[in-house]
């Protein structure tokens, strides 16, 4: 599983980031969120469930 950012809707607010316990983190924020560590990703969907615009999906 890896999250894919929607980045159309995001809005960098850097919660993605914040909430994602992998190390290293799988999310880098820029102007819009980015995935950079896609390997890192244990799938415990905290990114996609708190993301306040909905803009991250996990699959």
């Amino acid at each position: 599983m890896r999250p894919y950012v929607n980045e159309a809707d995001c809005i960098a607010c850097g919660l993605c980031k914040d909430v994602c316990p992998a190390d290293p983190k799988v999310f880098e924020i820029e102007d819009k969120a980015k995935v950079v560590n896609p390997d890192a990703c244990t799938g415990c969907m905290e990114c996609q469930n708190n993301c306040p615009v909905s803009c991250i999906e996990v699959k």
